[in-house]
Order: C-alpha cells, then sequence, then structure tokens
C-alpha cells in the first residue's frame, strides 16, 4: 500500500492519437451559377441528397455508423438555411441517430468542415463522420446572408473593408504580376481542365446529378472553355476598377503606401467562376472503418488555419501552409501535389512563390478559373480531386490550401495509404 502511495505518474506522457482516414470522396458537377445554368433546378438539398445517397449506395453503408454530417455553407439562407446539413440527412433516408451541422468559414468552409471532422475523430469523440459543403450561387447569390463585415458602416470603416477584387489587384500590384501573367495562368487552368475531363481524371469522385424523374441534369463541369488563350482574355475589361474608384482604392492604399496606385488586372477570365455544386468526404477511425467494411483511402495529416491582415485579406495561404507544415514536421519540398484554390489568379501564384512551388505541382487539372468556386464547397472539393491525383499517380501526398474572406487561410495536408 505504501508503495502504491508514494508512486508517481510520470511527467509526460504521449499524447494518445486516433488516424483520421479519408474513405471516399463525392462530389457534383460544377453548374454555371446562372439561371440558365444546368443546376439551378437543384435545390441545394437535393445536390447533398444525391451526393449522401450515392455515398450509400456505393458502399452499402449502414448510415448508423455514421456520427455526424459537417457541412459547409457561405451563404446559409432561404433554402440553404436552417442547419441544412440536418435536413439532408433526414431528406437522403439516412438514419435518425446521424446529428448534422452547419459551418461558415466563408470560401474555406468545405475545409474546415473536413478539418474539424478529421478533429472529433482524431479526439476519439466520434468514430465516423461526413464532411463537406454546399452552395446554390444561382439561387442564392453571393452576399445574400449580408453581415456587418460589408453592411455596417462602422465595422467596414474600422477594418479597412474592401472586395475581394480589390484586394486581389492590389495584391497583382505589390507582387509585380501583369495582366498578361495572369491572363496567363489563366488560360492554363482551363487547359488542364480540359484535358483532365477529357481524359476522366474526374470521373471517380464525380456523381451526375438527376432531377425527380431520373433525367440527367448534368453529368460534368460545365464552364470549362478548351479555346481559352490569353488573347481571347485580353478582351476582358477589368472587373473591380469601378469598385476602385468609389473609394475602395484609397483604402486600401492608405495601407500599402509603397505603391501610388493599384493596377486592376483582374476580370471575369482571370478569377473564379461562380457555380453551383456540392462535396462530401467520408472520414473515420480504423476501427469504424473495419467495422464498416470500408478500406481507406488516404489519412489526415495535419491541418492549419491562421488570421491574417485583412484589407490584402488573400495572403492567408501561404502562413496556413507553413504552419501545417511545421506541425507535421514537413517542408513545402515533402509535397508532392498542391491544390490551391484559383480566387483569383494572382493568389495561387503568391502562394506558390513564397513557398517556393512550381507552378507545375499546382492545380495539375485545372482549378476553380475554369470550373468555378461553390464557395461552401470548394474546400472539399479540391482535396477530393487531389486524392483522385495521387492515386492515379501513385504519388503521396498533397496540400489542399485556400484564402478566406476578412483575412484568413486554411491548409490541410493528406498522405495516401
Amino acid at each position: 500500500a505504501a508503495s502504491v502511495r508514494n508512486a508517481q505518474p510520470p511527467l509526460f506522457e504521449e499524447p494518445f492519437l486516433i488516424e483520421a482516414y479519408i474513405y471516399d470522396t463525392v462530389r457534383t458537377p460544377r453548374g454555371k451559377g446562372k439561371k440558365d445554368g444546368s443546376l439551378h433546378q437543384a435545390t441545394p438539398v437535393w445536390l447533398l441528397r444525391t451526393l449522401l445517397q450515392a455515398l450509400q449506395q456505393r458502399h452499402h453503408l449502414d448510415t448508423s455508423l455514421v456520427d455526424d454530417v459537417v457541412l459547409g455553407c457561405v451563404t446559409p439562407v432561404g433554402e440553404q438555411g436552417a442547419d441544412i446539413a440536418r435536413t439532408a440527412v433526414l431528406d437522403a433516408g439516412w438514419a435518425e441517430s446521424v446529428a448534422g451541422v452547419t459551418l461558415s468559414r466563408f470560401c474555406a468552409s468545405g475545409l474546415e468542415a473536413v478539418n474539424l471532422a478529421a478533429a472529433k475523430i482524431m479526439s476519439g469523440m466520434e468514430d465516423m463522420v461526413v464532411a463537406g459543403g454546399v452552395e446554390s450561387m444561382s439561387r442564392w447569390p453571393m452576399g445574400s446572408d449580408g453581415g456587418a463585415w460589408v453592411m455596417d458602416p462602422r465595422v467596414n470603416s474600422a477594418l479597412s473593408f474592401v472586395p475581394q477584387g480589390v484586394s486581389a489587384d492590389l495584391i497583382a500590384t505589390l507582387e509585380g504580376f501583369s495582366r498578361a501573367d495572369l491572363d496567363a495562368f489563366a488560360a492554363e487552368s482551363h487547359r488542364r481542365a480540359a484535358a483532365a475531363q477529357a481524359a476522366g481524371h474526374f470521373n471517380r469522385s464525380i456523381v451526375p446529378v438527376t432531377d425527380l424523374n431520373g433525367l440527367t441534369m448534368l453529368a460534368k463541369d460545365e464552364t470549362i472553355r478548351p479555346g481559352t488563350s490569353v488573347e481571347s482574355l485580353s478582351k476582358l475589361m477589368p472587373s473591380f476598377e469601378m469598385m476602385g474608384t468609389m473609394g475602395f482604392d484609397a483604402t486600401a492604399l492608405d495601407k500599402y503606401t509603397t505603391i501610388e496606385k493599384i493596377q486592376h488586372v483582374h476580370h471575369a477570365g482571370n478569377s473564379s467562376g461562380i457555380v453551383d455544386g456540392a462535396a462530401l468526404v467520408l472520414l473515420g477511425s480504423k476501427e469504424a472503418g473495419l467495422k464498416a467494411g470500408l478500406k481507406p483511402r488516404a489519412k489526415v495529416r495535419m491541418c492549419a488555419v491562421i488570421g491574417s491582415e485583412p484589407t490584402i485579406m488573400l495572403t492567408g495561404p501561404t502562413p496556413a501552409c507553413l504552419k501545417a507544415l511545421h506541425k507535421a514536421r514537413m517542408q513545402a519540398s515533402d509535397i508532392d501535389l498542391w491544390e490551391i484554390n484559383e480566387a483569383f489568379a494572382t493568389v495561387p501564384m503568391k502562394t506558390a512563390r513564397d513557398l517556393g512551388v512550381s507552378l507545375d505541382r499546382v492545380n495539375v487539372n485545372g482549378g476553380a478559373i475554369a470550373m468555378g468556386h461553390p464557395l461552401g464547397a470548394t474546400g472539399a472539393l479540391i482535396l477530393g480531386t487531389a486524392l483522385d491525383e495521387l492515386e492515379r499517380t501513385g504519388k503521396s501526398t498533397a496540400l489542399a490550401s485556400l484564402c478566406i474572406g476578412a483575412g484568413m487561410g486554411i491548409a490541410t495536408i493528406i498522405e495516401r495509404v
């Protein structure tokens, strides 16, 4: 008894950590985010129902084994409001025991959902989680939800708010990226996306969207333009110059005094497209996967988020990537494939330059400039694209990252198993 009383616990114990595995990824095609887009008649919950049912059918999944569905949605109003995650679970006919939660971290919402799901699993709180996001931009335009950052004059003045396009032009000016540089990147995005689509690189993850009668609404990404060139893009007018003259350029230049004028070089052709779409990722522990009869495809190595300066706003990917790499004890050179969301051409160009990464390893199948950026879904979508490409090429590691409104960045590292 005395020896038991005198025994001291060790000063440090190795933390117990459960691996979070990715078992599958699915996504809808991305439809043009306008009233004449192929997915305009599909409600957001219908897009999610389509993917949830596809996951169940692909794996003969006992859905009662899933603890939660975590979904990103940047504009959670109307049909996308009222916790669409739980609504979609029930509408898809999944077990009533499956919970659902909707979150917003602006453009990174879909990847934040994956990161939160991985954290739940790695902590042991939950065993199997579906994560992803949805955005029906043709039905609920960007900004429909308002928000103090944009709508409250006191707040946007105090925070030196400018629209994202002005921020992108500010970065391009500071970095010395010309209009021709950005247009060349955009044309390459379309070329890569068209080649990948033609070769069937997206086929494993895409689930065609059908209507109530079973007729196909859309089976492939709708906005890729194979013939896009620097010459064709050069005919487009800058999209954010007028906003700049309304006072937003002056706001930005008050902070960034090393330049006299912002060069407005972004336009509809070298910025992300407005589209409808949804994406899901099925994650779980090793034991949960065995119980469900699933084979793991990858594991989540590390996740990270950071806050960055909110006026320039779009520089967050670099420090987020560095944070994730540091925590994973990795270098940028250890990453085989990079998915850096093409919110604007300048974002992946600057991030790759900062990290010393060749653009040959970034968005190898094209990106949001060609295929669109369904805000709440994009993070999960590009992670799935990265995983499919790792498997297709036999490579090992990938990192997905997005810039985020109000000045944030996010990064997720996965490793194929």
